[in-house]
């Protein structure tokens, strides 16, 4: 073998592909072939490589885990024949969630996890990270991409993987794999204590159980019982059930045999559906406390959610940006509950750039300020990781885009913080002691966004919903939101872009200008954790984020009432756009997306 092509879409976001034999994304068969179990031993060759020379150590410890894909067995399989060449010292979990393995990570050196997270089952990749929680950050993947490249077309690596895969080390992986249960219990004793720090923000135990019996005593008062549609994933294996049953929360689980996928796994759109049917047959069955629910990914590392609302006496589903948009809701509130002098924090949120204005509206009321990134959760951790270095208080952070929320200390978005910041939101109420009132998180928001007329004592997610921010945003899952772009130069395509958009805007285009008020536009670009505005040459974008703001008021100082988004997708072969408007504006988000889709389209023609 001289040459092998790895067909992988590389990004810090985790390096992945079609594993399936067939090359069916849909396939949920456990074959990869010999060529794929080669990628994988050139990968994990790669990262082992990096790993020693970054922590200067010849024997690191890296755990190794999986979720629940069919394909993640032949593929771990090569990965620990790989190690144990390196004289690695393995740690070997099973299918463990991606928060369990990243904070069970950070007490050793590193860890490989097998994952494609929302793609097809048929996919299945590869993340990477050391001990700090998270994901290796871009500049530091892009070193080991740089390497694995290379190693596939080098025939003394090819040659030494084939040799790998071929050898029999039988006696070593079954010594790996008898130990892999007690492994994972560790893992889930280490994954508990730190989602408990995580939750309550408390590092130490005695004030942790304060915040959690205080949290039982609101829930006693008002009950609160979940719903997950855990549809084959590696939350099935992972702490769901026994921590929510610890707190006085029943947990209603199905679909929860791991690998049995029973739809597809993207949490969005038409996936909700069968959680938001259980809910209703359970409210059926009189369980009235059954008023929240949620649905993983494969790999658990997002959960977007299904609620009850009590004045239609139906499952909702949320978009991923209202969920987003009430979890910083809540930890910025959470952020005051807890402060003696709220007015002196210095609060922050780092999102993405197609996260909806929304959040900048609610961070506004707790004077907190909002740092936007490139698209990956990578690139977000980091941003907010820059700017806690300038000082700033950064508890919540996530990509909106996408649903979830990544909770400080945690570097990952993690379903279990996403719903109890909604349970803190609904059972953190006000309480009286010395004759004076602690407003609770509800009511403080109602407070500092001036709606306070709208606050009432048993209030419900039905009501605080009615107090967000109205925006009209395009969901991640939209087929409109997904192009398929012929031109591999994304900077090319938006070269061409900007030259039909900025005909198009000065003959107003057809009409749409004038009929929404669009007076001005600016440009905004990011890479990595830098956004910058005011671009005039919409090509520096490269393969990151570009956004167009659009302003209904020539005043300098007018915030902008809408804006529109791209970026090719480093995890698939799609180009993703959005829209976002300021309001319940669904026929304006419905134009101006077909305005962006038609520009790009022309764009695309012309290469």
């Amino acid at each position: 073998m001289k040459e092998i092509d790895h067909n992988m879409i590389l990004s810090a976001s985790g390096w992945r592909k079609v594993f399936a034999i067939s090359q069916e994304e849909q396939d949920n068969t456990r074959e990869i072939g010999t060529e794929n179990e080669i990628l994988s031993i050139l990968a994990a060759l790669t990262f082992s490589s990096y790993v020693k020379q970054k922590i200067n150590k010849r024997n690191p410890l890296i755990v190794v885990g999986m979720d629940s894909r069919p394909t993640g067995y032949k593929i771990v399989n090569a990965i620990l024949k790989a190690l144990l060449s390196e004289k690695v010292i393995i740690k070997y979990g099973g299918i463990m969630a991606a928060p369990e393995i990243m904070s069970y990570a950070k007490i050793y050196d590193a860890f490989i996890y097998v994952s494609a997270s929302h793609n097809p089952i048929g996919h299945n990749g590869i993340k990477f990270g050391l001990n700090d929680g998270g994901v290796l950050e871009a500049s530091e993947n892009a070193k080991l991409i740089e390497d694995f490249t290379q190693k596939c077309k080098d025939e003394k690596a090819l040659f030494k993987a084939e040799r790998i895969l071929q050898k029999d080390d039988s006696s070593d992986l079954d010594w790996i794999y008898s130990e892999s249960p007690s492994i994972k219990r560790e893992a889930l004793r280490i994954y508990t204590s730190f989602s408990k720090n995580v939750i309550s923000s408390f590092s130490n135990e005695s004030d942790q159980d304060a915040f959690f019996n205080q949290l039982k005593k609101g829930l006693a008062k008002n009950p609160i019982s979940i719903v997950c549609d855990m549809n084959g994933s590696a939350r099935t294996m992972s702490l769901d059930l026994d921590f929510f049953n610890q707190y006085g929360i029943t947990l209603f689980q199905f679909n929860a045999i791991a690998g049995l996928i029973d739809h597809e796994i993207i949490p969005e759109g038409k996936n909700l559906i069968p959680c938001a049917q259980m809910m209703e047959t359970l409210q059926g069955e009189n369980i009235k406390h059954a008023t929240l629910g949620y649905v993983p990914d494969c790999d658990g590392d997002r959960g977007n959610i299904v609620y009850w609302d009590e004045l239609e006496q139906k499952a909702k589903i949320l978009q991923a940006q209202e969920v987003f948009s009430l979890c910083v809701l809540s930890e910025l509130a959470y952020s005051y509950y807890l402060s003696n002098n709220p007015s002196q924090l210095k609060l922050g949120v780092a999102v993405n750039c197609p996260t909806s204005m929304r959040v900048d509206k609610i961070a506004n009321c707790f004077n907190a300020k909002v740092f936007r990134g490139e698209v990956g959760e990578a690139n977000i951790v980091n941003t907010a990781r820059k700017m806690r270095k300038q000082g700033y208080t950064i508890r919540i952070l996530g990509e909106g885009s996408n649903g979830g929320n990544i909770t400080y200390p945690s570097a990952v978005r993690d379903p279990i913080n996403t719903v109890f910041a909604l349970i803190k939101l609904l059972t953190i109420r006000d309480t009286q002691k010395n004759d004076k009132t602690k407003l609770g998180l509800f009511h403080i928001w109602c407070k500092l966004s001036n709606q306070e007329n709208l606050y009432k004592e048993n209030f419900t997610l039905t009501d605080i919903l009615q107090t967000l921010p109205a925006f009209t945003t395009t969901g991640v899952s939209d087929p409109r939101a997904i192009l398929k772009i012929k031109t591999a130069d994304n900077a090319l395509l938006k070269k061409n872009f900007q030259t039909l958009f900025e005909a198009d805007f000065k003959a107003g285009a057809n009409g749409l200008l004038e009929k929404y008020n669009i007076k001005r536009y600016n440009a905004v670009t990011t890479n990595g954790t830098t956004e910058k505005s005011g671009i005039t040459d919409f090509s520096q974008s490269g393969k990151g984020g570009l956004k167009i703001l659009f302003y209904e008021d020539d005043d300098p100082a007018a915030e902008p009432t809408s804006f529109i988004w791209m970026r090719g997708s480093g995890t698939e072969p799609i180009f993703r756009i959005l829209c976002d408007v300021k309001g319940n504006a669904p026929q304006k988000e419905h134009d101006l997306l077909a305005w962006e889709t038609s520009l790009l389209l022309k764009a695309d023609s012309k290469n």
